[in-house]
């Protein structure tokens, strides 16, 4: 297999870069190189720590990946920065000449920025889908009309040319595109209906964190609280429709009003993460997902709605947590 190494990924390490373009996992690509299944040039390459230029070509023998790892196998480390997950791929659940539409895994970013420049979401969609390079807005973000925070899993529709994404930011402007999320926020929230409308905007006390602050960006987020358990941890299971789409705007709403989202690092009390660590020690990321996306096509004009089941790290908590595992009827 020989595979041009596409302007996306200029300066990726050959190993990610592989697993990238032949749609391998990170281990299953570094054995592949360790094996001297991969040459750029014609030249065979000795280590995936090797920089890739855009324009090379990179050549493949699938063959020499080997079986996978058993249990407990460790991926390479990644230039003395410590051992690397496998590339988080994003399934795409629909695409046509106009837009593409992905199921994003939590831990993976959306676009390149400060401390996250390779491996990105924009990246990946760019390999397959190079014409979204023209979309705009601009060369590190191109296509983007949404993005979901890096712990965040569920739907995101990304333009693949101008027209496409003047039309959904349009939508998003008008406030009619559907954005359904489920999350588990902490303590037994009172009502079973609420709206929480406050200004976010960057906090006078963290600049990492959002908050209600005076003259921030108006923002809306309309919860139906659907479930509620008080052992083994106060908490409620809530469907959020967001009207706005402000940055963290599920997290910081939720924060604001004295329930943040379950194991959320950046919003949540020390004494929360701290029983949730005893009692989920492998929900390494919020409980937040979005689950239903909806919007009328750019360019056709048809009605189109897309769901995302549960990730198993979010089924697991509830299940531990004694609440409903079966949730999209009730979206």
């Amino acid at each position: 297999m020989a595979l041009a190494v596409p302007a996306a990924l200029e300066g990726e390490r050959v190993d990610r870069g592989l697993a990238l373009l032949a749609g391998l996992s990170r281990a299953e690509a570094s054995r592949l190189v360790a094996a001297g299944g991969a040459r750029v040039g014609g030249v065979p390459v000795r280590a995936g720590s090797r920089r890739l230029r855009a324009g090379e070509l990179l050549e493949v023998e699938l063959g020499r990946a080997g079986p996978s790892p058993g249990p407990g196998a460790v991926n390479a480390p990644d230039d003395g920065a410590g051992a690397q997950d496998a590339v988080l791929l994003a399934p795409v659940v629909f695409a046509d000449e106009h837009l593409v539409v992905v199921d994003k895994p939590a831990g993976l970013v959306v676009h390149p920025g400060a401390g996250n420049r390779q491996g990105t979401l924009v990246q990946q969609l760019l390999v397959r889908f190079p014409d979204i390079s023209t979309a705009g807005p601009d060369d590190e973000r191109p296509g983007i009309v949404q993005r979901l925070d890096k712990g965040t899993s569920g739907l995101i529709v990304v333009a693949r040319n101008p027209e496409a994404r003047q039309g959904l930011v349009a939508q998003l402007a008008a406030r009619s595109v559907e954005r359904r999320y489920l999350a588990v926020v902490y303590g037994e929230l009172e009502a079973d209906d609420g709206v929480v409308e406050a200004p976010l905007g960057r906090s006078p006390r963290s600049r990492l964190k959002i908050a209600v602050v005076e003259g921030g960006r108006q923002a809306r987020t309309h919860y139906r609280a659907i479930a509620r358990s008080a052992s083994p941890l106060p908490v409620s299971l809530v469907i959020c429709r967001l009207e706005t789409g402000r940055t963290h705007q599920v997290r910081a709403h939720f924060a604001a009003i004295g329930h943040p989202v379950l194991a959320d690092q950046r919003y949540a009390k020390a004494s929360q993460l701290e029983a949730t660590r005893r009692i989920l020690p492998a929900l390494r990321r919020p409980w937040l997902h979005a689950a239903r996306l909806g919007f009328v096509h750019p360019v056709t004009g048809k009605p189109m709605s897309f769901s995302s089941v549960v990730p198993a790290d979010l089924q697991q908590a509830l299940a531990v947590l004694g609440l409903p595992e079966r949730l999209m009827e009730s979206l």
